[in-house]
């Protein structure tokens, strides 16, 4: 009898090990890199803006700053990147450069650099410092290059475009293994330009020759470093400065540039940016930057208005929890160190997104599929909760919407649902449609389009489940390599330091508008209304019951730019026929982020009537959401 047994075995063996392994489901369409991959995985990082407009008190800088206001007192790389890394960030970049065109390294390409300033008796190298704070730290580390450049004189010949090769050289050589090099549309306008003090106007489709001779300099000297800009190649802009992608964001995109042209930066077509294209020609996924502040550079009146744990947090299910990335803006004060507001907020950021996320609460639950691809344990459900990116659940190829049905191992309270494709595949899902079991029933809970990397459900209020069904909808077999869900972590914050924008804000009994029917959409605290006037005329007039030291300027909140105010001037007259103009400005990159301009006045104006005149605006209307005096 034991003979027998063991000469069937003997003859079973050679037969299952010659069983075909099921094989896995064909790649789908575009795809990412390896360098793509790893960026997917590091989700949020963050950008430093500090240059000479800090110690201006600028959003943009002219250009025209001396090297010599640039000393900070205290700078400190180390406090700055300890305050990065406690929210959880997984990389720094340096704005090694920005449009004012002061190099923060010593470079060999202009002299307008940090050897000219006194910090450090111009021998010190800020990028350097950067650098070795963000390691420390265990964060990767980037550089922003700005292509404009508002103080070199050889702004818009042949000459300039050779030195920013030269320069973005010397920070791919210089600085170690770098995860981006990040550059930015704005291309040509106003500038010092060496004293000249024009505006110059380059062709962005070629000037740069970005694919022909800038790009493969990134490639050759750090070829896992990911390239931004508008449109890539390796991501792309999101189209908005808030930090949220749209609720449908593929990975995938067809960039397009304008009127038949190539997409460069600068000159595209941005109608889906915050989408993404299904089936795009390229994997080209979203990142999502936002100001900590409102601006980008540091500036007093906005220390009050860093945003909250809670406001970064809606940030993040809207960035990373829609297949993009998470870039925040932090600005340095001119001191060379992070405001307590900004430093508080960012570690209770970093704590929530920790609690929130430390504990699937679907962690040994039962999951089981309507269809499993080739009823092979490699494709099992098993491994929608091993923390793996890449282990998978697949469905076999005719089966396009297969359902997993998950049994949790007690009653769970959540508030936030996690998916994840296992994207080396491509995106492959269209949709998923959950539900939670109630009695005998099935009642839909959410749905969500475009997977990808990462796919964060926010519900509308915490609910109670033990089961859960998942339906997916795909063209071809759906590769679902996450599932989980979660509880959001809650704890009271307060900011240490509070400040005030302004001492005080006048009311509608302190001012009247004489413009023509008094504006009252400018005056009504609904940032969602706004005044449109089709000519400016001479400006918008105040008629004063107290001085003012400031005007704020909200433009337009609905999207669109028609109107918006770019350069203005302030005039002010005691009988509001004689005028005298006492300020001159421009509201640097209003139209990417548009926040409320506040213009501060040189000491508190005493005149019965002050103007305030758009000099340019987008396409010659004027628009306003509210204006704000401030005594």
């Amino acid at each position: 009898m034991k003979k027998s047994k063991f000469f069937f075995l003997s003859f079973l063996l050679p037969v299952v090990a010659c069983m075909p392994e099921v094989a896995e489901p064909d790649p789908y369409g575009a795809l990412p890199t390896e360098r793509q991959l790893r960026w997917h995985e590091m989700e949020m990082y963050s950008l430093i803006h500090y240059t000479p407009t800090t110690f201006q008190n600028k959003e943009w800088g002219f250009g025209d700053a001396d090297p010599q206001i640039f000393n900070p007192q205290h700078f400190d790389a180390q406090q700055i990147a300890a305050a990065a890394a406690s929210a959880g960030f997984k990389g720094l970049i340096s704005v090694a450069k920005h449009h004012d065109g002061f190099c923060l390294w010593p470079t060999t390409t202009t002299s307008y650099s940090i050897a000219a300033s006194p910090w450090k008796e111009g021998k010190g190298d800020m990028v350097k410092e950067f650098m070795q704070a963000t390691h420390d730290h265990g964060m990767q580390f980037g550089v922003y290059l700005s292509a404009w450049d508002r103080n070199d004189i050889r702004y818009g010949t042949t000459a300039y475009a050779d030195a920013y090769r030269e320069q973005l050289r010397e920070l791919m050589t210089q600085y170690g293994e770098l995860f981006t090099s990040w550059h930015d549309g704005a291309n040509g306008g106003d500038g010092y330009y060496g004293g000249k003090k024009e505006k110059r106007i380059i062709d962005r489709t070629r000037y740069y020759e970005w694919h022909e001779k800038t790009w493969p300099i990134v490639r050759e000297k750090q070829p896992m470093a990911m390239i931004f800009s508008d449109v890539g190649p390796d991501m792309r802009w999101v189209g908005n400065e808030r930090g949220f992608a749209a609720e449908t964001s593929w990975a995938t995109y067809t960039p397009r540039g304008i009127d038949g042209g190539p997409p460069l930066p600068g000159a595209s077509d941005y109608s889906e940016s915050e989408t993404g294209t299904r089936h795009g020609e390229h994997w080209i996924p979203a990142e999502c930057d936002v100001p900590h502040r409102p601006g980008w550079f540091y500036h007093p009146d906005q220390d009050n208005r860093v945003k909250t744990p809670d406001e970064l947090f809606e940030i993040y299910l809207k960035s990373v929890g829609r297949g993009a990335n998470m870039n925040l803006g932090l600005a340095p004060m001119p001191d060379g160190y992070l405001h307590a507001n900004d430093v508080k907020s960012l570690a209770a950021f970093g704590r929530k997104v920790e609690k929130t996320f430390e504990t699937n609460l679907a962690k040994g639950a039962q999951i089981n599929a309507s269809n499993v691809r080739g009823n092979s344990t490699k494709f099992g459900t098993k491994w929608l909760l091993d923390d793996d990116r890449y282990t998978y659940y697949a469905s076999d190829d005719d089966v396009l919407e297969p359902e997993l049905e998950i049994t949790l191992t007690s009653e769970q309270e959540f508030d936030i649902i996690r998916l994840r494709e296992n994207i080396k595949l491509g995106q492959r899902l269209d949709s998923v449609l959950i539900s939670i079991s109630e009695g005998n029933e099935w009642v839909p809970l959410a749905s969500a389009t475009s997977i990808g990397a990462n796919r964060l459900i926010y519900l509308d209020k915490p609910v109670k489940a033990t089961k859960l069904k998942m339906k997916l909808y795909a063209p071809v077999a759906p590769t679902l390599s996450d599932f989980g869900v979660f509880k959001a972590f809650t704890e009271p914050f307060t900011f240490d330091t509070n400040t005030n924008d302004r001492e005080t804000k006048f009311t509608l009994n302190d001012f009247s508008i004489q413009t023509g029917d008094g504006l009252p959409k400018s005056l009504d605290n609904d940032p969602a209304t706004f005044e449109t006037l089709s000519e400016i005329g001479s400006g918008v007039v105040f008629e004063l019951k107290k001085p003012i030291s400031a005007i704020g300027y909200l433009p337009r909140q609905d999207g669109q730019k028609e109107g918006i105010v770019l350069k203005y001037e302030i005039a002010t007259s005691a009988d509001g026929k004689e005028w005298k103009t006492i300020k001159r400005g421009e509201f640097s990159n209003i139209q990417a982020n548009p926040m409320e301009q506040i213009i501060t006045l040189d000491g508190p104006v005493r005149e019965k009537y002050i103007r305030f005149f758009p000099t340019e605006t987008v396409n010659k209307t004027f628009s306003v959401a509210s204006f704000t005096l401030f005594n």
